[in-house]
């Protein structure tokens, strides 16, 4: 049986462990919280694609596609 821990548990046995690996990577990066540039809390979460918003300052930025 294969490893269906993280986010890419949804996968189950499927598609490779290198892909479900990548995508655990990504995606645990992507949810998490960052950083914010102005205020420096850790307190910005992902808005949508690219857009990020401080929950702190309600700063609101563009960054990277998965990561500030």
């Amino acid at each position: 049986m294969a490893n269906t821990k993280g986010p890419a548990g949804r996968f189950g046995a499927r598609y490779g462990i290198k892909i479900r690996r990548k995508i655990n990577r990504v995606e645990s990066r992507q949810k998490s919280k960052h950083k914010c540039p102005y205020c420096d809390e850790i307190k910005v979460k992902r808005v949508s694609l690219g857009i990020y918003q401080c929950r702190k300052c309600d700063s609101k930025f563009t960054g990277g596609a998965y990561s500030p």
